[in-house]
């Protein structure tokens, strides 16, 4: 049935139905048009147009339509409905009769389908940082594991200096990093809802948007009906991150095509992501990484074919913009499932340490370091670096390394190199006499995995990121373990709290005083204190909150930590305390502490016990202990925030 049949004499042919239908391709979007259309029988009641029985009946058979195709959501491929708009108007006329008929008033397809598909988008994106996050997890775990693995560094593919497998880890951990933050930046920006802008003029009733929106989940209402209904800027952000994201993949993927070559062989791949061939029963083939590197081109081609769709297209809506989901879903569904493939493939690797070191050993790679052997011999480093070329000419004629050309030999280019040049020039010099910007340590990378084994980082505030060695590796392990861990924070949901998040945050806080977990809080000092609480949200519910108390530049705490008693053990406190923990980062706050009656819960984020005594006097009055708890239960710990750019 068509839901635009009064003006028509004839019936389409059946040519143009399968031409013009889109079912088989926005079925994926029938949960979001349920709950679309369980928003709007709110917003119909509120002003007059259902009566609280017709949304009860309509709502009952809404939701029991959400159960079923929840259930078996390929059910709706055996309709001939046109759209799924169609399918569950049908549906619901079919449960309600006339009544579901109603439904409709003051809506269209045109506003209805934005809706939808910004709906199915949020939820995709949630999935796609959970993904990014998985990813960089992995690549985190390798880099902690391979961290004083040598590996030779390219330029031109030709082998540069040596760096660490873990430095080469951390450069892709970077990349996905920065897809976190387009992708979370075009949901931002698309969180807006369309409903209630009709066919392009708006609605004529009088929708109170903002709450329908809220009601949706949404951050607001969009602001202008004829954008509202024509605008897919969200498809197309969406796409290009997906693109940005596959082009890394890409990279990341050939780099271990090239790792797991004869030639190189750097790296094994687990049998779980590799193939064999049909002829040569010697192969093993890296078919994980070249799918990936194949499927970036297809992703490109969505991109390509949305802009080229859109870039014409007068105002308001025209049916042009029915191709904007099937390419957005095929780019997603890849997208996703090339990271969780990647993810998959870093975890079985195997990394032949032994290879690596001697190809870094290769290729005249400590050619730079006798540069600056000659530099630090008052040489400039022009002229150093015209005699180095000069010694590597020579080396390379005689079939040999730059370290076992002899003194003599050496000294016929500069008389300044002197006996000590030689440990200039070991792999292991290379990499550890970098101790500024840009610099390894030996003695470092020691004492910094001591200080991470105690769960200490004030060695971070002392040093600088960035370089390739052992050191920089390590301590940008710690870096970046801490900003994955806010990423993962937000992959929960969690958010900073809004006014309408008072009352619920309220009830928890309540709840755990009354328990003599926490000290109660009034409603008033909750609204007085709501731009320093986060929630974390679960299906549009809030299920927990926390808040960050400063008391002065560099210090603050964390307050009112609380989880409902259903959510327990599920992640949600570690994501509050985790996302704070990176708020502060920002702030440029150095000292965060808690007073709690579980030190060991807080001991596994990386705070530490502290002498309560050594907090000022003003802390503990305005932290007074837990009168159903005894004082000396009460335990301070401290975390000290890294200063260490990221």
């Amino acid at each position: 049935m068509a839901l635009w049949g009064g003006r028509f004499k004839e019936k389409a042919s059946v040519q143009f139905k399968k031409f013009n239908d889109s079912l088989p391709v926005d079925y994926r979007m029938a949960v979001q048009d349920i709950v679309g259309s369980i928003a709007w029988a709110g917003a119909l009641n509120q002003v007059g147009v259902l009566s609280d029985d017709e949304v009860t009946q309509l709502e009952s058979a809404l939701l029991e339509l959400k159960a079923s195709v929840e259930e078996n959501p390929k059910q709706i491929l055996l309709s001939d409905a046109e759209d799924i708009h169609s399918w569950v108007e049908i549906q619901l006329i079919e449960k309600t009769g006339d009544l579901g008929k109603k439904l409709h008033t003051g809506r269209s397809r045109n506003d209805q389908v934005a809706t939808d598909l910004k709906l199915w988008c949020k939820e995709t994106g949630g999935e796609l940082l959970i993904a990014l996050v998985n990813l960089q997890q992995a690549l985190m775990n390798l880099a902690e594991r391979e961290s004083n693995t040598v590996l030779p560094g390219y330029t031109h593919l030709q082998r540069a200096q040596p760096v660490t497998f873990g430095h080469w880890c951390l450069a892709y951990v970077e990349m996905f990093d920065r897809d976190i933050g387009r992708l979370k930046d075009s949901l931002y920006r698309l969180d807006v809802s369309p409903l209630g802008s009709g066919a392009l003029a708006g609605t004529a009733y009088p929708i109170d948007r903002d709450k329908l929106a809220q009601n949706l989940g949404f951050r607001a209402a969009t602001l202008n009906s004829l954008d509202a209904v024509s605008d897919r800027d969200h498809v197309i952000e969406l796409l290009s991150s997906a693109s940005i994201s596959m082009m890394h993949l890409s990279r990341f993927a050939e780099d271990l095509i090239f790792y797991n070559s004869g030639e190189a062989g750097f790296v094994e791949m687990s049998d779980l992501v590799s193939s064999g061939s049909s002829l040569m029963p010697q192969k093993k083939n890296p078919d994980a990484c070249e799918l990936i590197r194949g499927k970036a081109g297809r992703v490109f081609g969505s991109l390509t074919g949305m802009l080229t769709t859109m870039k014409a297209l007068a105002l308001a809506y025209n049916k042009d913009m029915q191709e904007d989901k099937e390419g957005l879903f095929d780019a997603l569904d890849t997208w996703q499932e090339c990271m969780e493939m990647a993810t998959l493939v870093v975890e079985g690797l195997k990394v032949n340490s032994a290879r690596t070191l001697a190809a870094a050993q290769q290729g005249y790679a400590n050619a730079t370091e006798l540069a600056d052997y000659l530099v630090s011999k008052d040489i400039p480093f022009r002229e150093a670096h015209h005699i180095v070329g000069e010694v590597v000419l020579a080396a390379i004629d005689k079939g040999v390394p730059l370290e076992d050309l002899t003194l003599t030999q050496l000294q016929a280019f500069s008389d300044k190199i002197e006996q000590d040049v030689y440990q200039h020039l070991s792999i292991e010099s290379t990499l550890d006499k970098r101790e500024a910007l840009g610099g390894t340590s030996r003695s470092q990378v020691q004492k910094a995995i001591a200080q991470m084994q105690k769960g200490q980082t004030d060695i971070l505030n002392e040093q600088v990121v960035g370089a390739p060695g052992k050191q920089q590796t390590k301590l940008a392990l710690k870096q970046v373990q801490q900003r994955l861990n806010a990423q993962k924070a937000e992959a929960f949901s969690v958010r900073r709290a809004r006014m309408s998040d008072i009352d619920k945050i309220h009830e928890l806080v309540a709840y755990w005083a009354d328990k003599g977990e926490i000290l109660n809080r009034s409603r008033e000092n909750i609204i007085h204190d709501v731009q320093n609480f986060v929630v974390a949200e679960v299906e549009g519910q809030v299920v927990g909150c926390a808040s960050l108390y400063i008391y002065e530049p560099g210090l603050a705490e964390i307050r009112s930590i609380v989880v409902d008693d259903s959510w327990h053990g599920q992640g949600q406190g570690q994501a509050l305390t985790q996302y704070l923990l990176e708020f502060a980062h920002m702030m440029e706050l150095e000292t965060i502490i808690v007073l709690t009656y579980i030190p060991d819960y807080f001991s596994n984020l990386g705070f530490s016990v502290i002498d309560k005594s050594t907090l000022a006097d003003y802390i503990i009055e305005d932290s007074e202990p837990s009168p159903n708890r005894h004082p000396e239960d009460e335990i301070a710990m401290a975390y000290q925030v890294s200063r260490v750019a990221g």
